[in-house]
Order: C-alpha cells, then structure tokens, then sequence
C-alpha cells in the first residue's frame, strides 16, 4: 500500500513539473498562431498569417542556415578534438582529470559578456584579426560546449568500464586504435549522441556572445529572433516554435541513427 501511495506521489510530481515546464511553451505555441488574443483564455481566432510571414522572409532561412552550419561545425570540431583527449586522459592519464575537470567548468564561472569583450579585444587587432567573422564564433562556441562533451564522453567512458575493455580486447590481439573503434567507440556511442544534441542544442540557442561578437555581421536565429520580437509578439513566437520544432526533429533523426548504430555494432 505505501509502495502504489509512494508510486502515485512521483507520478503527481512528475506531472506537475511537466506542466510547469511545458505551459509556457504551449502558450507561445498559441500566440504564434493567434489572430485576436486579449480577454480571454483561449485566442479568440486562428491564422496562419504569422507562419506564412516569417517564411516568406529570405532573413529567416539565411539565419537558421547560419545558424545550423555554425553549431554543426563547433560541435564537429569539439567532438574531433574533445573525444580522442578525454579517451587519453581517461584511460592512460587518469592523474590529469582533475586539472581538466576545472579547466571544462571555466566557461560556467566566466559571465558571457565578459568573455565577449575578453575575445573583442584580444582578436580585434594584430596578426589575428578574426573579430565580427564566424571563426571567432566558432572558437566561442567550442569553449562553451566543453563541459557537456568533456562530461557527457567522460561518464560513458566510465560507465562501459574502458580501461578494462580496452585490456581485453589488446589480449586478444587488437592493437589500440582498433580496440578503439571497434570496441570503446560501439559502446560509448550512446553518450556521445546525447552529448552532441546537448551541446548543439545550446549553441543553437545562444544569443548573448553571438549577437557581441557577430550580431552586427552575421545574423543567427537568435539575433534574427530578438530583431523582430519589436514588430509582432505573434510573428516572435512562431519564430520561437519553429526553431524548436527543428530541434526537435533533429534531434529525433539523430538518436534514432545512434540506436541504428548500436543495434549493427552489436550484431
């Protein structure tokens, strides 16, 4: 009885921070596709005017393209260089993981507009001039997505016991590399999947070093989206509900490949 009393209570809990979690967005969701909304609880009439508005506009495929070729690009460059160093430093370093434990959690402890005017300054002049280019953004957005792949790779390394697979699988004649992607890579897949839809999923919402760093050059979803949240709250959240309704569905694309990986490693 106080197991199915306790059962019923996570239940309650967990549907309440649904609710409070998803209220909000289904209120955006309804205002991108209301007409009249003022005195009552529902939108009083529907349209589809503010959806054929923003796709008509060449500005906002231009930024979800920008937008989507520079989080993909940041998180490939992460992912090369971030999987091969934790991998190392994991398996055959283990006394450097507290140095790179506070190295990954830099970008927690730096305000964002700190660092903003920190790489204006010092890429803004001499032999290094990248200031208001997409390679700064890139190099921005490398460091902000190091604690989730630092993490995120780290924990599945663990958690499939590397170290010993990796032994295994040399006694049994495989040379590193080959244990490597043949075995430590199959298994680590998972985490890397979500590791990567995390780390892109905060890239494709981040404004505040983008529009410093490149909001007057390049134009993101997010710089795209706070210039025009001053002409129409409704045109605003269609905006809003269409790049998360991208992310979500890539995001579904994703994970169902990672689950096609892992069914034809085990195979």
């Amino acid at each position: 009885m106080n197991r199915l009393k306790a059962g019923w209570t996570h239940r309650s809990l967990m549907l309440l921070l649904m609710i409070y979690l998803l209220l909000p967005l289904l209120a955006t969701f309804l205002y991108g596709f209301a007409k009249q909304w003022q005195t009552t609880v529902l939108p009083e009439s529907w349209t589809l005017e503010w959806m054929r508005e923003m796709l008509r506009d060449i500005r906002f495929m231009d930024a979800l393209w920008t937008s989507l070729y520079l989080c993909a690009i940041s998180v490939a460059l992460s992912l090369a260089v971030m999987l091969p160093a934790v991998f190392v430093i994991t398996v055959y370093l283990p006394k450097w993981e507290t140095f790179m434990k506070g190295l990954v959690v830099l970008p927690y402890a730096v305000p964002g507009v700190v660092a903003a005017v920190g790489l204006i300054r010092t890429y803004s002049s001499g032999p290094i001039d990248i200031a208001g280019t997409p390679y700064i953004l890139i190099g921005a957005y490398f460091v902000v997505i190091l604690p989730y792949m630092y993490q995120g790779i780290r924990n599945s390394l663990i958690t499939v016991s590397a170290v010993e697979l990796l032994s295994s699988a040399e006694l049994l004649g495989a040379s590193r590399f080959r244990a490597f992607a043949t075995v430590i890579l199959p298994n680590i897949w998972p985490g890397i999947i979500v590791s990567t839809l995390l780390s892109f999923s905060v890239l494709f919402g981040e404004f505040v070093l983008t529009n410093m760093l490149v909001g007057g050059h390049i134009q993101t979803i997010q710089v795209y989206l706070y210039k025009r949240v001053g002409e129409s709250g409704h045109l605003a959240s269609a905006i809003a509900i269409s790049y998360f309704l991208f992310i979500l569905a890539l995001s579904a694309v994703l994970m169902k490949l990672g689950k096609k990986m892992n069914r034809e490693a085990g195979r």
